[in-house]
């Protein structure tokens, strides 16, 4: 089955996901390993929806390494394992501000393009 989108300026990423089953992607497998490290199932999930967002919504390629492109996904093991906290407020700010690019105003359902929170400004400061 052909996919039903066409991607332009495929890249070596784009190759290794587009190669995968369905339920087989590298989110996927990487769930499975965290799950059989220990990782809790909740948190396993969270930080399998942000590797697959990291991904799919073309979040630079600083998030997409912290987000376990570059190393199949080990440092979010051990984060998930050594400071379930932090993994989850980490992913948690990833996911609700689409990889730092914007965020919710306070005390509004509207999220604004370039706006960010405190915390997540926090994050992208810890990154640069």
């Amino acid at each position: 089955m052909k996919p039903d989108f066409i991607i332009l300026h495929r890249t070596p990423l784009d190759e290794r996901v587009l190669s995968c089953t369905f339920g087989n992607y590298p989110w996927d497998q990487w769930e499975q390993r965290a799950l059989a490290a220990g990782v809790p199932e909740a948190l396993a999930g969270l930080g399998r929806l942000t590797m697959r967002e990291a991904y799919q919504h073309g979040w630079p390629d600083n998030l997409k390494t912290l987000c376990g492109w570059h190393d199949d996904g080990q440092a979010m093991t051990k984060l998930a394992l050594r400071t379930p906290g932090k993994a989850r407020r980490q992913w948690d700010i990833l996911l609700r501000t689409d990889g730092l690019r914007g965020d919710y105003r306070p005390r509004s359902t509207e999220w604004t393009w370039g706006h960010l929170r405190a915390d997540a400004l926090h994050l992208q400061r810890s990154l640069d």
